[in-house]
């Protein structure tokens, strides 16, 4: 009898595979840029007992107040306005207290409702923020005829005395 002759199936080896696939996912690992969140850049004050702390009278001229509520509402000193007007409204005020020894300078009280929108709340930051780096481009620019990022690190210092950033960052309010 014959016979008959086996055909051998072709096989793809797969020995290799699992080291393919570490290898693959090695090279990933590596070549990926991982974004890291910094967060916000706030100085926080330190804690001081409320026995200690002491009460210090400011004049109310030197006072704006912002008010955020949970709908996303702005108030400024009880007018009512745009979220993207309080630069506009801020920055004025800033530069007329330029000339103004530091404490004179405007203090920008921020506070919102515990329910505000976290969103809304950086949004207010950044432009009370913008408020004030404007007005200190404008000062630098007055005084040295450049913006305030082309300037040497002493009349930076100089600029940062003349235009200070003082922002109070008030407790959100319990809602009942």
């Amino acid at each position: 009898m014959l016979k008959k002759k086996q055909i051998r199936e072709a096989e793809i080896p797969t020995a290799s595979q699992a080291d393919l696939a570490f290898l693959l996912l090695l090279f990933f690992l590596v070549s990926t840029v991982i974004d890291i969140d910094t967060g916000l850049g706030l100085t926080l004050p330190e804690y001081v007992p409320p026995e200690e702390q002491v009460t210090v009278k400011v004049d109310p001229d030197r006072m704006a107040a912002v008010l955020v509520n949970e709908q996303g509402d702005v108030l400024i000193d009880g007018e009512i306005v745009s979220l993207f007007q309080i630069k506009n409204l801020l920055k004025p005020r800033i530069m007329s207290k330029v000339e103004l020894p530091l404490n004179k300078k405007l203090i920008v009280s921020l506070k919102t409702d515990r329910k505000t929108v976290y969103n809304q709340y950086i949004a207010a930051l950044d432009q009370i923020k913008l408020a004030f780096f404007e007005a200190r481009d404008e000062v630098s620019e007055a005084r040295f005829g450049r913006k305030f990022k082309d300037l040497s690190t002493e009349q930076q210092e100089v600029i940062k005395d003349a235009v200070p950033i003082i922002i109070s960052l008030a407790e959100p309010e319990q809602v009942k």
